[in-house]
């Protein structure tokens, strides 16, 4: 049976994740407030970020960079995204 929670990106009720996807207590949050919908949903910023902007993950930096852009989408309601990124389409 699903998980149910109330999203705090998506403002409703929707189906949670299965588990933290992110280590430490962020991931416990996560997990608590952030739905299945909206994780994907970042995980498609993230995968832009990294591409466009040329990120290693190896790099103590880039995991900085979009651990504080994961939180600003997530739980601040930012508009995150690629600089340059137009979906296709436009």
């Amino acid at each position: 049976m699903a998980r149910t929670i109330y999203c705090h990106k998506l403002k409703r009720e929707a189906d949670g994740l299965d588990y933290p996807p992110y280590p430490g207590d962020l991931g416990v949050r996560i997990w608590r407030e952030i739905s299945k919908e909206a994780w994907a949903a970042w995980l498609d910023i993230q995968t832009r970020l990294v591409n466009e902007n040329h990120l290693s993950l190896a790099e103590p930096e880039a995991r900085r960079f979009l651990a504080e852009r994961m939180k600003a989408f997530l739980f601040e309601d930012e508009h995150v995204e690629a600089q340059g990124y137009t979906p296709p389409g436009t």
